[in-house]
């Protein structure tokens, strides 16, 4: 049984772990624009924010059983040291959180989560600035284009526009590959039987925002 000094001392190392994360996180986002973007899409740039995207992480993991994949960090937030680099998009109903996503920017210092995986290096070598897509969780999914899975995409391509970025990158079931192949410059780089673990087929995909279809900008892009 841990000692009761071991038990402050974990919780110290905790508390310190996310101050310094949240700091770096908060700052970055606050760098980053949203510009012609509208329609009740934010950036976390206040800790109430992203405390409360932390939670809601932790509680649809849990009910979609992902923890042991993306485990918290602190029990009820869910949370790593990717954040501290990564547009944190949020959408809101009824004054509550109701679905959040982030993009994780590439940088020299870390690659994307992916690269642990399958190596990235072959679309860095091409000239792609690159972003990957993750901790896309919805409050109330119901199946197909549902609003806040509209918005969050919304919010992903004006965050991708206004910094920098041509493409993105993500894994998904590939069961939900059908929501995104319509979008233009969509496409499946590999299949993996199963990912991490998580024990279904997976797919790698990338998205290059220059090559949005007329269907992605009517179903997205029109207010």
């Amino acid at each position: 049984m841990p000692s009761k000094h071991n038990a402050s001392k974990t919780k110290i190392q905790e508390h310190y772990m996310l101050d310094s994360i949240a700091r770096n996180a908060l700052s970055f986002n606050k760098k980053l624009s949203l510009e012609g973007c509208k329609n009740n899409i934010f950036l976390a740039t206040t800790l109430d924010e992203l405390l409360e995207v932390y939670k809601i992480r932790s509680k649809i993991y849990a009910k979609l059983q992902y923890s042991n994949e993306f485990p918290d960090a602190i029990e009820g937030l869910n949370f790593d040291a990717y954040d501290e680099h990564s547009a944190i998009i949020y959408t809101k109903k009824n004054g509550k959180i109701s679905g959040t996503c982030r993009l994780i920017f590439d940088c020299d210092k870390y690659k994307l989560p992916i690269d642990e995986h399958y190596s990235l290096d072959y679309l860095r070598k091409k000239g792609k600035k690159l972003a990957e897509l993750s901790r896309l969780v919805i409050e109330h999914e119901n199946k197909g284009l549902n609003q806040e899975f509209k918005l969050l995409t919304k919010g992903v391509y004006f965050t991708m526009i206004n910094n920098g970025i041509t493409d993105v990158v993500s894994v998904m079931s590939e069961e939900h590959y059908r929501w995104y192949d319509k979008f233009g410059g969509f496409q499946i780089e590999e299949r993996f039987e199963s990912y991490g673990n998580i024990g279904k087929p997976f797919v790698v995909t990338s998205w290059n925002v220059a090559k949005i279809s007329d269907f992605f900008k009517r179903v997205f892009l029109r207010d």
